[in-house]
């Protein structure tokens, strides 16, 4: 039977019918982590300071084990397309063997994450604050992995409202009660960082708990949880070959902010706040596109489960003049308020607050510098996701990040001595060359890719 074909209009309308409920939800869950930042950076900057490091130990191992549950959206999209309601509930359940192995691996990791921090070179004092966050928030990854597994299930159906509603919802259970504890307010003690991690721990919880009893609800046929306990072997393996990669390939980016956390660790305190908070500002717009490749990675593998080259390929091209529209956008805002913004997290009485103000603002410049590559590396990486072309974009960013970014962060912020900007102009580096390698693999290997993948299934 011939496929109707869809006019760029058509691509546009479908991306953003679908993204954009995808967008909302991520940028409802970077403002649990924004308002962490303000509340925590309002409270004090040492502890401000710890927040960050420890919230990119954190997210480090929970954007790595999130691979499996990124692995299903590709599938689940396909499988989808071919009507496997059976390959849904498999794929779903063996992520979710998965995120819950993976935790039982890491969380010691966390828990005993002050000697790591001064093996880094971290200060006694901020490496003690941040493993007890740690040791509170670190629980919180078993329920924060299952909910990606979650959002993925559904999003892979183009079911993405609800993953909005329940992030905005946890968004706003956070902040009162990241003030509550934090502070010591409606007569409750002051737990200071330690309070931030609790509010983290019980957020994560409650997410988990609503986003599940939808799915179950909202798509009782697919049986999710119906003999939980009993192995496919054949799917699990299939979850891991999918999600590792992923896993890897979001690693790599990931831990090269970590690691420029780190380094500006051995700055000195404002520094690594003064970081932080262009980094939270910056991970606002970046989150947008995140979206953007999330449903761009849907619609490529319903492109695959279709067997319609020519549908990727359109998609292909409005994604990317929708991703370049929007990357304009925050380049524009970051080289004209850069100021306003850093000031929203730091207290007017906070004696350090110029100091950080004026490091912010050079880092913010130095975010416009990487926006448009940043916005096309992450889509053209959802995309051939959605061709579940997974190792080859591993190894490229491998190479972009760590072969040439951190080197470079490292040449330009202490061997050229350029300080907390150098350490920036290395994450430039690797993230263009992220971009050029993805936009090379796609435009020149798309066409076989999705041959071997409608021969293979």
């Amino acid at each position: 039977m011939t496929q109707a074909v869809m006019t760029y209009p058509d691509h546009l309308r479908a991306t953003l019918r679908l993204g954009l409920p995808l967008v909302g939800g991520h940028l409802a869950q970077l403002g649990i982590g924004i308002t962490d930042t303000v509340i925590v950076g309002w409270y004090g900057i040492p502890e401000l300071a710890a927040l960050v490091l420890a919230t990119s130990v954190f997210f480090t191992l929970f954007l790595f084990g999130s691979g499996f549950a990124w692995a299903i959206l590709p599938m689940i999209a396909t499988y989808a397309a071919r009507e496997d309601e059976t390959g849904i509930r498999r794929a779903t359940r063996m992520a979710v063997w998965w995120s819950i192995l993976y935790f039982a691996l890491v969380m010691p990791v966390l828990w005993f994450s002050e000697a790591v921090l001064l093996a880094l070179g971290q200060t006694p004092e901020i490496a003690e604050m941040a493993q007890t966050y740690l040791r509170i928030a670190g629980w919180g990854m078993l329920p924060a992995l299952g909910v990606m597994v979650m959002k993925n299930y559904l999003a892979g159906l183009e079911l993405t409202r609800v993953a909005l509603w329940v992030t905005v919802f946890a968004a706003v259970v956070n902040g009162g009660l990241n003030y509550v504890l934090v502070f010591g307010k409606l007569g409750l003690p002051e737990m200071g960082i330690a309070g931030a991690a609790l509010a983290s721990l019980f957020v994560q919880a409650l997410s988990f708990l609503l986003i599940t009893l939808y799915a179950l609800r909202r798509l009782p046929e697919h049986t999710l949880f119906a003999r939980f306990y009993k192995p496919d072997w054949e799917m699990f393996r299939q979850v891991f070959s999918l999600g590792l990669p992923i896993g890897l390939t979001t690693l790599a980016e990931v831990a090269l902010f970590a690691g420029a956390s780190v380094l500006m660790g051995w700055l000195g305190t404002v520094p690594l706040a003064a970081h932080g908070v262009a980094l939270q500002i910056a991970s606002a717009t970046f989150v947008v596109q995140l979206g953007l490749s999330n449903a761009a990675t849907v619609r490529a593998g319903n492109a695959l489960g279709r067997g319609d080259l020519d549908h990727l390929l359109r998609g292909a091209r409005v994604v990317t003049g929708l991703s370049t529209f929007i990357a304009g956008l925050s380049i524009l805002l970051f080289l004209t308020l850069p100021e306003p913004l850093i000031s929203l997290f730091v207290a007017p009485s906070e004696p350090q607050r110029a100091a950080v103000i004026a490091v912010g603002t050079q880092l913010m410049a130095m975010a416009a510098l990487f926006q448009l590559v940043d916005a096309l590396q992450v889509n053209y990486l959802g995309m051939l996701r959605g061709l579940h072309d997974t190792n080859v974009p591993m190894w490229l960013a491998a190479l972009s990040y760590w072969g040439v970014g951190m080197p470079s962060a490292l040449v330009f912020g202490f061997v050229l001595d350029w300080g907390a900007v150098g350490v920036w102009m290395g994450l430039v580096t690797g993230l263009s060359l992220a971009c050029g390698l993805l936009i090379w693999r796609f435009w020149t290997q798309a066409g076989a890719i999705f041959a071997r993948g409608q021969a293979v299934d």
